[in-house]
């Protein structure tokens, strides 16, 4: 029945609860002109709570709450013949009494606060209707029917708040499961599949010539295999994110070191997608124009109100001119590949080539995604800024080891910061 079922085994025992006191009303009051209508009235609301104590726990929908409410305000309407005027006068409580609050608690848990207070109000108004159309005073049944309303809506919030808190647990005991279950894995595949993936891999270099490409392909396999099962569980359904840092670190090889931070580095998903299909485009140019060995690294860091994402190689660089001869003469690799994807999210492109001593792409996205269009997921973090941008590209700065290559202050700081990064990654973090 799930977590709802304490909820609707309370409406039952209301419902009950509340015919015991009617019947108490109804056998200790004098005043009705026909007490066997009276007592007719209260068979029929007895059997309706008989019977919807059933229904509810078989089948639950909107033909048995739209029945449960004219049945319930059925019995209201017909209390004011029961009564007769003299009870009417002396401000005879109606046989239903508490009793209508039923109806209302259960559209509460099956349609939330919504459908909660539009029960109440309903109900509310046939109750208002019939004491008005007698002579009563209108005054003295508000404080019910106002609390009519609240009980509906407090108790459909109540109840939507608890699912969301099931599905929440339940999504948490499934991480938690799917956890233990890739640490057993990981165990096992570590002790037996990825020895043998390294043992090849280091014999096959030893040995050189075809034995050599075959360790170059087990070391590849042996690192996309070690990610695989390192890999966190996927984003939950609905959110519209996703952790750009994991989907970078599938793009790693026994040439491409990919560097990423501990924790998510969430963008919404098509923007993620897109980020990591521009970083394999550039990674795709490093084996095109350096060779299939050539060495790359990809660092992925986030500020909170973006992601920022470099590309290096140590290959021969571009020559200055070369992307816009490039562009000019149609072939659009980096104009679309790369930053046709980036400008689409809002973000920028920095390239950073010396002849001779390696190329630098940074590919920077806001983490609220595209400015200007829809994104396909909720929008984390504070708006991308609207002021200046910087230049998109730039060729033939000389690197010094002390400064940016020339680039402006702002931008060496964070060169050099990356520069000693990317001497650690050499240094054999193959993460």
């Amino acid at each position: 029945m799930g977590t709802d079922g304490p909820f609707w085994r309370a409406i039952a025992v209301y419902r009950v609860a509340s015919l015991a006191y009617a019947a108490l009303l109804l056998a200790g009051s004098g005043d009705y002109r026909r007490p066997a209508l009276g007592w007719l009235i209260l068979g029929v609301m007895a059997l309706w709570t008989a019977g919807a104590t059933v229904a509810y726990r078989v089948a639950r929908g909107r033909a048995l709450l739209l029945i449960d409410l004219l049945v319930t305000v059925g019995c209201l309407l017909a209390s004011p013949y029961a009564q007769g005027p003299e009870a009417e006068h002396g401000g005879v409580v109606p046989i239903t009494a508490t009793w209508i609050g039923g109806p209302v608690l259960a559209w509460g848990v099956q349609g939330g606060r919504r459908a909660g207070v539009a029960a109440g109000v309903l109900l509310s108004a046939a109750d208002l209707w019939v004491r008005g159309l007698r002579g009563f005073d209108l005054l003295l049944p508000l404080n019910g029917s106002v609390l009519l309303v609240l009980a509906g809506a407090v108790v459909g919030h109540v109840a939507r708040l608890t699912e969301r808190a099931e599905r929440r647990l339940q999504r948490a005991v499934e991480i938690e499961a799917a956890g233990r279950e890739r640490e057993r894995l990981a165990r096992g595949i570590h002790d037996s599949v990825l020895q043998v993936l390294a043992l090849v891999q280091r014999r096959g270099l030893e040995i050189g010539g075809e034995a050599a490409e075959l360790g170059r392909l087990a070391g590849e396999q042996e690192a996309a295999l070690r990610e695989l099962i390192r890999a966190e569980p996927p984003a939950p359904p609905g959110t519209g994110l996703a952790d750009v840092g994991a989907l970078l670190r599938r793009l790693g090889s026994a040439s491409v070191t990919v560097s990423t931070p501990a924790t998510p580095l969430p963008l919404p998903a098509g923007s993620a997608e897109e980020v990591v299909a521009a970083v394999a485009a550039a990674l795709d140019n490093v084996r095109r124009h350096c060779g299939e060995d050539a060495p790359a690294w990809v660092l992925a860091e986030g500020d909170g109100g973006s992601v920022t994402v470099t590309v290096r190689d140590d290959g021969p660089g571009i020559p200055a001119g070369r992307l816009a001869e490039a562009e000019a003469a149609g072939r659009l690799g980096v104009a679309q590949s790369i930053r046709g994807r980036i400008a689409a999210l809002g973000g920028t492109v920095d390239i950073c080539s010396v002849p001779g001593q390696g190329t630098e792409v940074e590919l920077t996205v806001p983490t609220t995604g595209p400015t200007n269009g829809p994104t396909t997921g909720p929008l984390l973090g504070p708006a991308a800024s609207t002021g200046p941008a910087r230049p998109s590209y730039s060729y033939g700065r000389e690197r010094s080891a002390g400064d940016g290559g020339g680039r402006p202050p702002d931008v060496a700081r964070r060169h050099r910061t990356r520069s000693r990064r990317g001497r650690l990654r050499r240094g054999g973090d193959h993460g």
